[in-house]
């Protein structure tokens, strides 16, 4: 007859009798490791590896009132500008010795529409983190406000209206949009028309953006937005199909977002000039080449990491605006039009 042993999982005690310090050291390695000299933090994590000790974060942070890990709620895990952004803010903050704990703040319902998950946004709640970043646009976001004053709130790449304390790191659209509109001006195009979606306010910043800077421009008559149901790659395509078979179709097409402009390609073969937004990775692939707007995503993403890491929380709310760069490739650079 065999018997199984069990290996007792050790604990903060243990690795404090290991490395030869209190329990309070240890526990300050792993919950604030710049308060601690790189001696004595040497020496703790050397007995927490030989031990095999990893520090239950989750559990730690709910017993104490000030939370031990950042949470990070993502808008859409398949937009690999998220994706990116939490990528370089994860970076930053495992730099700095920060633990942090992300999620979907979506999910798909039967009818294949994005709607809250409520339950993963109030367990994130729950587990008093001791600040929070957002990425992408949330419905109903203002549920976080019932987090203590004290706990942090930045939202990356989105606008926040439903959060007064929140801080916004994001693009500066109005520049972004001008810097496309007047690219393909320059190339002789007049009839511009726009992808957008009805939903978000980034999309509406950017919509308004086209539109103030096409009147600027003396070209207000070629306005023409048409609405995707959603900002995915399948609905870009159908709304371009629209625009080409309508009476006057144009001659270049800006989308809110890459997703969009790349949906919106497969419509137009190679005929009309397409551009994006966001400048993710894949308008960079070979056999997509879009021009895109580079929202400054590293500058976002190390900005918000900054403000995740400060101390002082209670600083009242901002908005930083990054400086965007258009990053201009095959889809709109050797297509010239005269109107």
């Amino acid at each position: 007859m065999s018997t199984t042993t069990r290996t007792k999982r050790p604990t903060i005690r243990d690795v404090a009798a290991k490395a030869g310090v209190s329990k309070s050291l240890v526990s300050l390695v792993f919950s604030a490791p710049q308060t601690v000299s790189s001696y004595r933090k040497e020496l703790v994590l050397k007995a927490a590896d030989e031990l095999g000790f990893s520090p239950n974060f989750l559990a730690r942070s709910l017993a104490t009132e000030t939370g031990t890990f950042i949470g990070i709620l993502v808008a859409d895990l398949h937009n690999p500008l998220f994706a990116q952004i939490v990528d370089q803010v994860r970076v930053a903050l495992e730099a700095e010795g920060e633990y942090s704990f992300m999620t979907s703040a979506m999910l798909l319902n039967s009818q294949g529409e994005q709607i809250l998950d409520s339950k993963t946004v109030n367990a994130l709640i729950d587990l008093r983190p001791k600040s929070v970043l957002v990425v992408g646009s949330i419905p109903d976001i203002h549920r976080l406000s019932s987090l203590p004053e004290s706990v942090a709130i930045v939202i990356a790449s989105a606008i926040s209206k439903d959060i007064a304390r929140a801080t916004t790191v994001r693009s500066n659209d109005e520049i972004g949009m001008r810097l496309l509109i007047e690219h393909l001006v320059e190339n002789g195009h007049q009839k511009i028309s726009h992808i957008s979606v009805e939903a978000g306010d980034v999309s509406k910043s950017r919509r308004t953006a086209y539109e103030s800077v096409m009147k600027e421009k003396g070209l207000a008559k070629f306005i023409n937005v048409e609405f995707a149901k959603n900002a995915t790659e399948i609905d870009g395509l159908e709304a371009a199909t629209k625009l080409m078979n309508s009476k006057n179709p144009p001659t270049a097409i800006t989308a809110f977002n890459d997703l969009l402009a790349i949906g919106a390609q497969g419509a137009t073969n190679g005929e009309v000039a397409v551009t994006g937004y966001d400048n993710t990775f894949l308008a960079d692939l070979r056999q997509i080449s879009l021009t895109s707007v580079d929202p400054g995503n590293t500058e976002i993403a190390n900005k918000a990491a900054q403000l995740l890491l400060k101390d002082d929380k209670a600083e009242a709310a901002k908005t930083y605006l990054m400086e965007p760069k258009l990053v201009v490739r095959n889809s709109s650079k050797s297509l010239v039009r005269n109107n």
